[in-house]
C-alpha cells in the first residue's frame, strides 16, 4: 500500500467555482497561491509564488463554495494529481508568452483560516487574525 498527502497554506486567487457531475455530486474548484519571501545570500529580497488548483468534493465542495472568496486564507490537505501525459505538474503558457506550471490537488480537508473580518460571507472555522498575503496579478493565475 502507498500513500501521500500534501499540506499547504495560502490565499485564494479568485472566487471558487462550483459545478455538479452528471451523477449530481458537487465539485468546487479554486486556486491557491502559496508565497514565500526570503533574503538571498547577496542581500536581495526574493518572493516566490506557487499556484495550486484545488478540487473539493461533496459536502466540503458546497461549504467551500459558500464561505470562501478571493483572498481567503486556507489550509488544504490532499493528494497531488499528476498530469496524465507528463506525470508532473500541468504546464501552460501565460499571457506574456512565458511558461507556467500548476499543481493539481484533490482536497481531503479544507480549513478556513481567515477571520470573520477578512471574510464577511459567513462563519469561518479556524484561527483568526492571520494577515492576508499579497496576491500576484490575476493574469498570472493559470486557470
Amino acid at each position: 500500500m502507498s500513500f501521500h498527502t500534501t499540506i499547504l497554506v495560502g490565499n485564494l486567487g479568485r472566487d471558487p467555482e462550483m459545478r455538479y457531475t452528471p451523477s449530481g455530486q458537487a465539485v468546487t474548484s479554486f486556486s491557491v497561491a502559496v508565497s514565500e519571501a526570503y533574503t538571498s545570500a547577496n542581500g536581495e529580497k526574493v518572493k516566490k509564488t506557487i499556484w495550486f488548483r484545488i478540487s473539493a468534493w461533496g459536502k466540503q465542495a458546497e461549504t467551500c463554495n459558500q464561505f470562501l472568496k478571493k483572498g481567503s486564507k486556507v489550509l488544504v490537505e490532499g493528494r497531488i494529481s499528476a498530469d496524465p501525459s507528463t506525470g508532473g505538474p500541468k504546464i501552460w503558457t501565460k499571457q506574456d508568452g512565458t511558461v507556467g506550471t500548476s499543481f493539481e490537488i484533490t482536497a481531503t480537508t479544507v480549513r478556513f483560516l481567515s477571520s470573520r473580518g477578512d471574510n464577511e460571507s459567513g462563519p469561518i472555522a479556524g484561527g483568526g487574525g492571520m494577515e492576508m498575503a499579497e496576491l500576484p496579478p490575476e493574469d498570472d493565475i493559470p486557470f
